[in-house]
């Protein structure tokens, strides 16, 4: 069974205010840990049935990134669950809702949409 590892790096200030995020992974063709301003980590805890997540910025990122972050996540966690439910035909309805928010989102936010 192959293994893989991925190693997050979280540097604090004296407030426990994180400074840096580094992340690294073992399938990376790079040997350099890659810098980051957030993280969003959802892990499913299958015994209580619940998500456990860990959301984390730097104190330098822009809110302007920010808010590109978000919308960026709830792109692709569109995505993510489509892939998951493979042809369910609930999932396809309700994701299209989801990209008219993701929609509605960018325009509050005024994030500008950039093709992916």
């Amino acid at each position: 069974m192959k293994k893989a590892e991925i190693k997050l790096i979280v540097e604090l200030d004296e407030k426990n205010v994180p400074e840096h995020i580094t992340w690294e992974s073992s399938d990376s063709e790079s040997s350099e840990a890659l810098a980051a301003k957030a993280m969003f980590l959802a892990l499913w805890d299958p015994h209580y049935k619940n998500s456990m997540r860990i959301d984390l910025w730097t104190k330098d990122m822009p809110l302007d990134e920010m808010k590109r972050f978000f919308y960026e996540t709830l792109q692709t966690l569109g995505d993510t669950f489509l892939r998951a439910a493979g042809d369910d035909k609930m999932a396809e309805a309700v994701i299209g809702d989801l990209r008219d928010y993701c929609e509605h989102f960018a325009e509050k936010m005024e994030v500008t949409q950039q093709s992916q």
